[in-house]
């Protein structure tokens, strides 16, 4: 399976859910996308119910299916809450830490800023978006990076403060890695206890 490029605001309005920003669409349209979207649908079995969630976190991060297995594998086999370990994973890959510093605006952004290797950890360059990112590392735009104007529209007035995971530094242009973010600080609305219930069956 690819991933996903189709529209956005479709899959948006198939969570009910803003994932990608979508906030204005739902405003409109706050029912299911496809033909009999906006009429009364049949209840969702339990499965179903937590097939979505699954659904939902891979999509907000941008996660493939074998990649989004192979992290709840390795959160189950650690000590600690299997979901929020999972979950703390999904926000240490290199991608989404960039979009938490407000280097891209989005995590697709983030993606192909990795990609394109405009991005460094610890001085290095790093161009592998699921890198993940240790606490104490440094993460920040490659010298000759820094004038794109997708990083200074993104950084213009963003909020730093806001992750208390992460420092940023405007100077130099990087951020670091503190801790691994706590659950409560975490703002996507995901149940992952619902995701481990799904991949427990």
């Amino acid at each position: 399976m690819a991933r996903y490029t189709g529209p956005k605001t479709r899959i948006a309005r198939k969570f009910g859910e803003a994932i990608f920003g979508a906030d204005k669409v739902l405003s409109k349209k706050n029912y299911p996308p496809g033909q009999h979207g906006n009429t009364r649908r049949r209840k969702t079995s339990e499965y179903g119910v937590m097939l979505a969630e699954k659904q939902k976190a891979k999509y907000t991060y941008g996660v493939l299916e074998k990649q989004f297995r192979n992290l709840f594998e390795k959160a189950a086999s650690m000590n600690g809450i299997t979901g929020e370990i999972l979950l703390q994973s999904l926000e240490c890959r290199l991608d989404n830490v960039v979009f938490r510093l407000g280097i891209a605006p989005t995590r697709a952004a983030a993606r192909q800023l990795v990609g394109h290797k405009h991005i460094t950890v610890d001085g290095e360059v790093v161009n592998i978006p699921s890198y993940s990112v240790k606490p104490g590392q440094l993460v920040g735009v490659r010298e000759r990076s820094k004038s794109l104007e997708v990083v200074a529209n993104s950084l213009a007035g963003f909020n730093h403060s806001k992750y208390p995971w992460l420092e940023w530094d405007e100077n130099s242009k990087t951020g670091k890695l503190l801790h691994k973010p706590e659950r409560a600080d975490i703002p996507e609305n995901i149940k992952e206890h619902l995701i481990v219930e799904l991949y427990s069956k």
